[in-house]
């Protein structure tokens, strides 16, 4: 009796899926991103990130675990070489998956999948959930103007005239104005 497997079927049988999704994992290792149907970047998402972790341990029955999967020698050592070291602080999330519309011919829907490589930065840590709610935006705002250096400059009330530049009517008035205001603020 034929045991189902877990989510959609793609192609015919257990044998084409598995060929299919390391030709596609292949693809998106030498690639770095490729353009999909959803389904198969779906299928395809948590064999790449398996693939990714085993490229992170970096020893031979890694590689050799990689290699039952992708067969091309060059992916391999790609993964081993250029991405591993890239994503060895990334605690898991290799892959990201975006839709981007549907299929000209049949209306599939597509989506990219790419590898993540950008450093992975720190999450700032979780404020405690016994304080009041009102304690923390006063928290946050304490921490906001400590850790932020502010530099203060002089302001400048009021500008020569250049030579070349004639005053007008309305200028004038726009200057008296900024003038009140300013000693406005002053009081």
């Amino acid at each position: 009796m034929p045991r189902p497997a877990k989510g959609p079927r793609l192609g015919g049988g257990p044998a084409h899926e598995r060929l299919l999704l390391a030709n596609l994992a292949t693809a998106l290792i030498t690639h770095k991103s490729i353009k999909t149907t959803e389904t198969k970047a779906k299928r395809l998402q948590p064999l790449a990130d398996r693939l990714v972790t085993f490229a992170k341990r970096g020893d031979l029955h890694a590689r050799r675990r990689v290699m039952q999967i992708v067969t091309d020698k060059t992916a391999v050592h790609e993964l081993f070489t250029e991405v591993a070291p890239l994503v060895a602080e990334r605690p898991g999330g290799y892959t990201r998956i975006t839709k981007v519309g549907f299929r000209k011919g049949d209306n599939a829907p597509m989506a990219v999948i790419e590898l993540v490589l950008e450093p992975v930065s720190p999450k700032r840590p979780a404020s405690t959930k016994s304080a009041p709610a009102a304690a923390a935006p006063a928290a946050a705002e304490e921490t906001a103007e400590s850790d932020v250096p502010v530099e203060e400059t002089e302001t400048v009330e009021h500008s020569e005239e250049t030579p070349a530049e004639e005053q007008t009517e309305a200028a004038a008035e726009v200057e008296t104005d900024a003038a009140e205001v300013a000693e406005d603020d002053k009081k």
